[in-house]
């Protein structure tokens, strides 16, 4: 009995010795996929709040972090997620029919965004302010857009916005717009106005030396044709759609540290919502 118990361990041993190292390892590590440079969200300096959340996350799963970086945000679920490169996806829309999303972790809107001193009306996009600005910065192909084009002032801003980005052509290529170039606009007065997604200007905002007033848009707001334009949205965690076991670790981690997870917001100056109204928290 002793012998065959013997031959047995050793058996096991010899399996466990062909299993792949890498097998093994992949059980304790996470691979979040993120932006190579697109910031305040992440970049390879490990300076942005979401790279901020990824250690976050995968301190709370107990598991070793691995960071995964694309360049172009068109095509990085497809070619990344997809493919299995990485695991986790952050800072998606809630619903994202692409992967499976999360519990939102946070709630938040576009913001206007004026010099403190120029004391603009900015309530909604019926401000006045909005119909006298001489440049109004914004990125293409957002809520900004769609309603400057409803309030008739899109072809106003053409040659400027192409200015912003060296005149370069967004024909079947991805053409960056930089937040904090952005808001810098704004700052060093060669616009007036800037109309942003709140997290991705809060940064900027808060560290610009020139005063700047960061006014939350409202969520009630419709084009020329009466349909809405929603400017809140709720951001999730996203994985692979078959990826159910690790969808539920991440929203018991929600559950279990939402206050955590808000600090890491909170000390950003991300503008924050609750969940499905319009009570803001900006700290």
């Amino acid at each position: 009995m002793k012998i065959q118990y013997k031959l047995a361990v050793l058996a096991l041993s010899a399996l466990g010795a062909l299993q792949p190292q890498g097998a093994l390892a992949e059980d304790k590590t996470i691979k979040v996929c993120s932006a190579e440079n697109e910031m305040p969200y992440s970049n390879k300096a490990q300076l942005g709040f979401e790279n901020k959340l990824a250690k976050f996350i995968a301190q709370a799963l107990d598991k070793n972090l691995e960071e995964v970086y694309w360049t172009d945000p068109r095509y990085y679920v497809r070619d990344y997620l997809d493919k299995g490169l990485c695991d986790l996806v952050i800072g998606v829309d809630q619903g994202d029919t692409r992967l499976a999303t999360s519990t939102p972790y946070y709630r938040s809107g576009y913001v206007f965004i004026s010099r403190e001193k120029d004391r603009l009306d900015l309530e909604n996009w019926d401000s006045e302010s909005l119909k006298t600005a001489r440049r109004i910065a914004f990125a293409p192909g957002t809520p900004a857009e769609t309603m400057l084009r409803a309030i008739g002032r899109y072809n106003d801003m053409f040659n400027y916005q192409q200015e912003l980005v060296g005149f370069k052509s967004r024909r079947n290529q991805y053409v960056k717009y930089d937040n904090d170039k952005l808001v810098n606009e704004v700052a060093s007065g060669k616009a007036e106005i800037a109309v942003l997604w709140g997290p991705a200007a809060a940064r900027y905002v808060k560290e610009s030396t020139t005063p700047l007033t960061m006014t939350l848009i409202p969520d009630n707001n419709r084009r020329a044709d009466g349909q809405p334009v929603p400017f809140h949205f709720s951001t999730s965690f996203g994985v692979r759609k078959d990826a159910t076991a690790l969808l539920s670790a991440i929203n018991r981690v929600i559950a279990d540290k939402q206050d955590e997870i808000d600090e890491i917001l909170e000390a950003e100056g991300i503008p924050l919502l609750e969940a499905d109204s319009a009570t803001l928290s900006m700290k």
